[in-house]
């Protein structure tokens, strides 16, 4: 079982960078080893997770770990 700690979470997000689209892409907050909270996602946000893993190598590049931007 894994335990998702939300704090960690808010640390940093998992980017999946457009291949054509420069500055353009998906991320979702994940913790340090790049688990994404499925569950604590919005409905549009989990169908673009979904999609995204899909289309890695056709549209977007193999997903990145990265410390989250704070705003």
């Amino acid at each position: 079982m894994t335990t998702f700690n939300n704090q960690a979470a808010a640390e940093f997000e998992l980017r999946f960078r457009s291949l054509f689209d420069e500055g353009r892409g998906y991320s979702f907050p994940c913790d340090e080893a790049g688990h994404v909270d499925i569950d604590a996602l919005s409905d549009g946000a989990r169908n673009n997770y979904f999609f995204a893993h899909t289309v890695i190598g056709r549209d977007v590049a193999m997903p990145a770990v990265l410390p989250r931007a704070m705003h």
